[in-house]
């Protein structure tokens, strides 16, 4: 019996969950399901279109026979609740809206609010490229030799495919100097922040304040790190980057030496051993952001800091300028002293990264995909950037640009006074813009720029000339 109900419920195609009341009534079994399937329909929990399942099929499941479900389906289809066509099965009419639509007003639900024409803030790329055919080719090669264990409980550290793509991918690409079991994945930049200083729920961490940062960056990692009860202490920057030597008694340093952010710009080698000599007398570790290493233009590539010292620099990463930020894909390259404690905070149930896209990036990495993906994509960013500079050059000549040399973003400086009416008049044309005070920290003692901040890469490939002009009729 058990067998047989298995065998015909693998026919059914749908699940059908209905309760056969009064059975004992006038006509019985086909009566009660008749009844309950009427009541599925005028309720809307069947939906019009909905394709009800075999009579065999429905029959076992319900353990009724045969003949009860034919007889019932016949009597909804000549009552118009049902329609039987050959080859199509039998499926819920078009015209059997549920009753409430009839006595009910209907639920609009709200209108969703309206975003920008044009988009120009800093931090994304042009999502319309990302690469489908390649990312799904990879996809599935993953899940056709992906062993059963991988769809069990998952292993904190991430899985050892990506790790060890990462470690080849990493040292070859970036300079980063490192193993597979010294790679955690985690989902993002900000999870990595929540790991290491128990930002939200995630306990106490594993680093403690203060921490040393630039004093232009992300306000949003200034409040996770606040959020932990981490004082974050201000580091000037000029023209060579971070003034690492004003480093002090803080027990570790935020950088983004590759591509300073927002200011752009990479730390000066000089710097680079500062603040490495700092951390091996500290006893602690230089954070590097890596957030948009690979796309660089006119300039000699700049390896990672890491690569002084894999034991006094956490090194992090992700591919949400890369590939995409809805992949929630990124990585930790942690010296070894570390590695138990970040595993901990993580837990023994991976909760933040999908194992199957882990996967995925594996076989992106390694196929060549990947490498493929930002080679494009840095020649088509570079003749973005080279749009922007030409359109300014011609339309804001007194405007100065400035970090144009790599990453995603430019720098648009312009006269005291005149960031915040330029941020307005840029909302009232349907331009979303980021002003540069949003990214000083409150507690720096360097003089307010006004600028903008324009992230080149976000609006898609027809967009973008649109997006320019608009850009260009805003600025003082």
């Amino acid at each position: 019996m058990v067998d047989s109900w298995v065998n015909a419920a693998e026919r059914i195609g749908v699940d059908l969950h209905l309760e056969l009341s009064g059975l004992s009534g006038p006509g019985g079994r086909r009566a009660a399901l008749t009844r309950a399937l009427r009541e599925a329909v005028r309720g809307g929990r069947l939906a019009p279109g909905t394709r009800l399942p075999p009579y065999r099929s429905l029959a076992a499941d319900l353990g009724v026979a045969r003949n009860t479900v034919a007889d019932a389906y016949a009597e909804l289809v000549a009552e118009g609740w049902l329609t039987a066509r050959q080859g199509s099965g039998t499926r819920v009419a078009d015209r059997a809206r549920p009753l409430r639509h009839a006595v009910q007003s209907p639920v609009v639900a709200p209108p969703r609010a309206r975003g920008p024409l044009f988009d120009l803030r800093p931090g994304t790329p042009d999502v319309s490229e990302f690469p489908r055919a390649a990312w799904s080719a990879s996809y599935r090669r993953a899940l056709q030799r992906a062993p059963s264990e991988v769809f069990g409980p998952a292993d904190p550290a991430g899985r050892p495919e990506l790790r060890e793509a990462l470690t080849e991918y990493l040292a070859r690409a970036r300079g980063v100097r490192t193993e597979p079991g010294r790679i955690v994945i985690c989902s993002g930049f900000a999870h990595a922040l929540r790991l290491l200083f128990g930002a939200g729920t995630l306990g106490p961490g594993v680093l403690r304040g203060p921490l040393a940062v630039e004093a232009y960056g992300l306000d949003f990692h200034r409040g996770l790190l606040a959020d932990a009860g981490v004082r974050t202490v201000p580091l000037p920057l000029d023209e060579e980057g971070a003034r690492v030597e004003r480093l002090g008694r803080e027990r570790g340093v935020l950088l983004t030496p590759a591509h300073q952010f927002p200011t752009g710009g990479p730390l000066h080698a000089r710097r680079r051993t500062t603040a490495i000599d700092w951390a091996r007398a500290r006893g602690t570790v230089v954070l590097e952001d890596d957030y948009d290493g690979e796309f660089r233009y006119d300039r000699r590539p700049v390896g990672a800091v890491q690569g002084l010292d894999p034991e006094h620099v956490m090194y992090l990463g992700s591919v949400s300028k890369s590939l995409s930020p809805a992949l929630r894909l990124g990585w930790m390259v942690l010296p070894e002293r570390y590695v138990d404690g970040v595993l901990a905070a993580k837990g023994e149930r991976e909760a933040w990264t999908s194992v199957t896209d882990q996967l995925g990036l594996a076989d992106f990495l390694t196929s060549g995909a990947y490498d493929r993906h930002v080679r494009r994509m840095r020649q088509r960013y570079r003749a973005r950037r080279d749009r922007l500079v030409e359109a300014l050059a011609a339309r804001a000549p007194d405007v100065e640009v400035t970090g144009v040399a790599a990453g995603l973003h430019a720098v648009l400086r312009l006269p005291p006074g005149t960031e915040r009416p330029t941020v307005e008049a840029a909302v009232r044309r349907g331009l979303a813009l980021e002003g540069l005070a949003g990214f000083r920290h409150p507690d720096t003692d360097m003089p307010p720029r006004d600028g903008l901040v324009v992230g080149y890469a976000t609006p898609a490939e027809h967009a973008y000339g649109a997006a320019l002009d608009a850009l260009c009729g805003v600025l003082p």
